[in-house]
């Protein structure tokens, strides 16, 4: 628990895994808090809704981003105790390097103390590894099971005296001067800080300059004889003949999943993804081919999820777009992994402000 400081008003715009963990790290810090979200709560619809997202920690080039990940974690597993659910499966995260790469991996593996080892790629016999690659495991990483967190921080917030959750409360806009929230109704709220983490649709709160992408997600039945070995497969990454795709395995509830980012796209808007045409892209997808013999796998369900990223930098963003409002569009899975470290920041503010 964090120090004491006095009591403020947050408004927390979006219930997706940013606004909720944000939401519960401002209540446990004894602020009153209040959650806008344009549909239930959680809700279905989110871009943080999902079966499963992937948390690892080593990025063997960027000693900052390890550290930051390695914290992430960290309150990824106190978020397991603290909301009372189990929903993160240690089943390792694999990844695909050229051989060239492979000792300056490990090296910075042992460099973060990240225990990372490598595994000969026959043992991995339903993943498609390009060629000439090696196969990275970092055993402490796994799946995160999204909507388990989802709910789970939603009951918590439910329950908590200091939390109004307000679903079916969609917001017109956000006066980044005076952090005025202004809703669809008509009713207008004041904070002493406010958070947009609206997803795709932070940008037209806040102006945010972001970039829409749509993505298409492959959700699959594996075949009988295979179904054993994927129930303790780990992630994969880089994987397929160009190492763009990867896939996530099946457990707890949740469905094998696959894509690459040869079937990410820039869009304008979210308005016709769920009518769009699939076809294509599934067949884009499977010639990505991220699994050995996918023609005898069940193609279970599709789904086109959306992300932003942010228009400069073409990476996640947390910024600060007014003297008490700050803006986190989403951010795919590499978003959601980072949400507690945007609540932990959030806290941290309202801490400084107190000061």
């Amino acid at each position: 628990m964090r120090a004491a400081v006095p009591s403020r008003r947050v408004i927390v715009v979006g219930a997706g895994v940013t606004g909720l963990l944000t939401a519960v790290e401002c209540a446990r810090s004894g602020h009153r808090v209040t959650l806008l979200e344009r549909g239930p709560v959680p809700n279905p619809e989110s871009s943080s809704s999902d079966h499963h997202r992937v948390i690892r920690t080593l990025s063997a080039d960027d000693a900052d981003a390890t550290g930051r990940m390695i914290a992430a974690h960290r309150r990824w597993l106190a978020l397991e105790t603290l909301l009372g659910v189990s929903f993160y499966r240690r089943v390792g995260v694999v990844t695909a390097v050229p051989r060239e790469r492979l000792a300056r991996v490990c090296a910075a593996g042992a460099a973060a103390r990240v225990p990372v080892r490598t595994v000969d790629p026959e043992r991995l016999p339903h993943l498609r590894w390009p060629t000439g690659s090696a196969a990275v495991l970092e055993a402490d990483g796994g799946v995160l099971l999204a909507d388990r967190v989802l709910r789970a921080a939603a009951r918590w917030l439910a329950a908590h005296p200091a939390v109004t959750v307000r679903p079916y409360s969609p917001v017109a806009g956000v006066d980044v001067d005076s952090a005025h929230v202004l809703l669809s109704g008509g009713e207008k709220l004041g904070a002493d800080l406010v958070l947009v983490a609206a997803g795709p649709w932070t940008r037209d709160l806040v102006g945010h300059p972001v970039v829409l992408h749509r993505q298409t997600m492959v959700y699959l039945r594996p075949p009988a004889d295979a179904a054993r070995w994927w129930g303790t497969a780990p992630a994969a990454g880089g994987l397929g003949a160009d190492g763009r795709a990867w896939v996530m395995p099946p457990g707890g509830g949740a469905l094998l999943k696959i894509s690459s980012d040869t079937v990410s796209r820039e869009v304008s808007s979210t308005a016709d993804g769920a009518a769009q045409d699939h076809a294509p892209w599934v067949a884009r997808l499977f010639e990505a081919a991220p699994l050995s013999g996918l023609e005898r796998y069940a193609v279970a369900a599709v789904k086109e999820c959306h992300y932003a990223t942010a228009a400069d930098t073409g990476g996640a963003v947390l910024a600060r777009v007014g003297p008490a409002v700050w803006s986190r569009p989403a951010c795919g899975g590499s978003g959601f992994s980072q949400a507690p470290l945007v609540a932990g920041r959030i806290v941290d503010a309202l801490m400084k402000g107190a000061a």
